[in-house]
């Protein structure tokens, strides 16, 4: 079992920073695939990015592309999402998600969900 605590969230203005961290335990971080999803309100939810075990591949969604980054810290068991430029489009609760076998975008891909974090961008 697997399990995935974010934190980072908050209120930031239209063209601000804010950084995500998904820490994991329960098991190795470093043998799981992470992935970041975001629902807003109302939406559906969608794929944001992702990173492979080892680090070496990482996926973004054509939205965040150039504004977000992942990365991971296995010796700290950590994922983060470092996020500028942020728009108020990017308004949504943030999920950290993992898994041992998938690296896909396709949320059902994923068996281990963390609580999410609330990102709120005023204009």
């Amino acid at each position: 079992q697997v399990q995935l605590v974010e934190s980072g969230g908050g209120l930031v203005q239209a063209g601000g920073s804010l950084r995500l961290s998904c820490a994991a335990s329960g098991r190795t971080s470093s043998t799981l695939n992470m992935a970041w999803f975001r629902q807003a309100l109302g939406k559906e939810r969608e794929f944001v990015s992702a990173i492979q075990w080892s680090g070496d591949s990482t996926m973004y969604a054509d939205s965040v592309k150039g504004r977000f980054t992942i990365s991971r810290d296995n010796a700290k068991n950590t994922v983060y999402l470092q996020m500028n430029s942020l728009k108020p489009e990017d308004t949504a609760v943030y999920y950290c998600a993992a898994s041992t076998v998938s690296y896909s975008r396709s949320p059902g891909m994923y068996p281990y969900w963390g609580q999410g974090t609330q990102v709120t961008v005023s204009s």
